[in-house]
């Protein structure tokens, strides 16, 4: 990582560390659960169902909360075949943990969550819940998103965010100024997380990118491990490798490709995702790769 770039281009970098928010509902999943709960506890809701996958932030998130706030949780985990794995997967053993009832389905039965069927089933199976999206975002979500940024971040020429569902950066589009650009880095092949902000947004002060994937969702490769490694031994900030390892590592190039204007502000947003960490080096010491330090 080269810190020259920023003297060079006169440009400033700070990072909102949004992963210190709380040791297990860290970065945007505590501002999506922010609205959530309280609705779900006006509702006279005590439980709580969502949906994730084998390594979730949400899924952990979810749980955590739950514990902590006295809900029961449920996680509709896609693919049948993990039921038998959950001592070898960091974040389902977690979850697990933290009481978080863990229901295993197909990857078919999976596509069908937003159906109403599907959720009917569910509430047969189940009984009463309040219904957390996969991934959090709703738009309560989004509202408590916006409460990312302050009044003072209004001084910032750029606004950089990692992109799963959408929902955090819907809720920074909508928090920030017109004269403020704000850039999604997508850790999906795709920009169609637009489709999901323009629910919430008219604005049209954003990009997504893609071009920082590498690959698609929860994929990375050598030149990302050492990207992370070495910015955090150089900040001592740590970085997840599936949403905010691959921002910083397209702030710096975008940097380096002369994208940010000179003498300009850049504010990047640490939306937590940290423990998704055991999980990947799980991956990469299979492969006989480094891993994230």
């Amino acid at each position: 990582m080269d810190c020259s770039l920023f003297e060079i281009r006169g440009c400033e970098l700070y990072v909102k560390r949004e992963d210190l928010i709380h040791p297990y509902v860290s970065g945007n999943k505590f501002r999506k659960l922010k609205y959530n709960l309280e609705v779900a506890r006006e509702q006279d809701h005590n439980t709580l169902l969502t949906f994730g996958g084998a390594f979730s932030n949400h899924i952990a998130a979810v749980a955590a909360a739950g514990k902590e706030l006295h809900f029961k949780t449920i996680g509709i985990i896609r693919g049948e075949e993990l039921s038998g794995k959950i001592v070898d997967n960091p974040t389902l053993s977690f979850a697990r943990d933290y009481g978080m009832e863990l229901c295993f389905v197909s990857r078919e039965d999976y596509r069908q969550k937003e159906e109403e069927q599907f959720i009917n089933n569910l509430r047969h199976q189940f009984g009463n819940f309040y219904l957390l999206p996969e991934g959090g975002t709703n738009a309560l979500a989004v509202k408590g998103c916006e409460e990312i940024l302050s009044e003072t971040d209004i001084s910032f020429d750029y606004i950089c965010v990692p992109v799963g569902t959408g929902g955090t950066m819907a809720g920074l589009v909508k928090a920030s100024s017109e004269s403020q650009q704000v850039l999604g880095f997508s850790a999906l092949k795709g920009s169609f997380q637009t489709a999901e902000i323009e629910k919430y947004t008219s604005k049209r002060n954003y990009s997504i990118t893609d071009a920082y994937c590498f690959g698609g969702y929860g994929k990375i490769d050598i030149e990302l491990v050492r990207f992370i490694n070495e910015f955090k031994e150089k900040t001592n900030i740590p970085l997840d490798p599936i949403y905010t390892g691959k921002m910083m590592f397209g702030i710096m190039d975008l940097l380096k490709k002369g994208h940010f204007r000179e003498n300009s502000r850049i504010f990047a947003i640490h939306t937590g995702g940290l423990q998704g960490i055991r999980g990947m080096n799980q991956k990469l010491k299979k492969k006989n790769l480094p891993i994230i330090e």
